[in-house]
């Protein structure tokens, strides 16, 4: 026989896992990381892909059992064969409208081991390069040139990509 209080943990467990399930499918948000790496002069590093437009900071997407910093690390190193150095700094996170209703990017500024390593490491990777914050490509995506101009101002985060 059970008591009321083992019932109630059981309905309680039970109905937490249905409230779970229910936040995953009418909640749920897709997540991206972006690696912010800078040049021992300065400059920014930005990578061109060739399924999309424009100029980025290297990432992608966390998959599912991953860490933010782990999908970072990798990111990074598939698309500029770079690795990651140090614990990398949450610089934002921000809402991506333009991908959908559900995005958002954590940005992240890193420290890498050797720049000079530098290299498209991914057939999704069109250009790869470091460019100063007065002469960026044309075509730098909206978002990537907001972090940079945050990050040169020290001013307030802005909160969509």
């Amino acid at each position: 026989m059970t008591s009321e209080n083992e019932n109630r943990s059981l309905f309680q467990r039970a109905f937490g896992r249905l409230l779970h399930t229910y936040f995953l499918l009418t909640r749920g948000l897709t997540l991206g990381v972006r690696a912010i790496v800078r040049s021992e002069d300065g400059k920014f590093l930005l990578v061109r892909h060739t399924y999309t437009p424009g100029w980025h900071f290297p990432g992608g997407g966390v998959e599912r059992g991953e860490t933010s910093e782990v999908a970072l690390s990798k990111e990074l190193y598939q698309e500029t064969g770079l690795e990651v150095i140090d614990r990398p700094l949450l610089h934002g996170a921000f809402y991506n409208k333009r991908v959908s209703k559900r995005d958002h990017v954590l940005v992240y500024r890193c420290s890498v081991r050797d720049e000079s390593s530098l290299q498209k490491n991914s057939r999704e990777i069109a250009d790869v390069g470091f460019f100063d914050a007065s002469d960026l490509p044309d075509g730098t995506d909206p978002g990537t040139m907001r972090r940079i101009e945050e990050i040169l101002t020290k001013s307030d985060l802005k909160l969509h990509w």
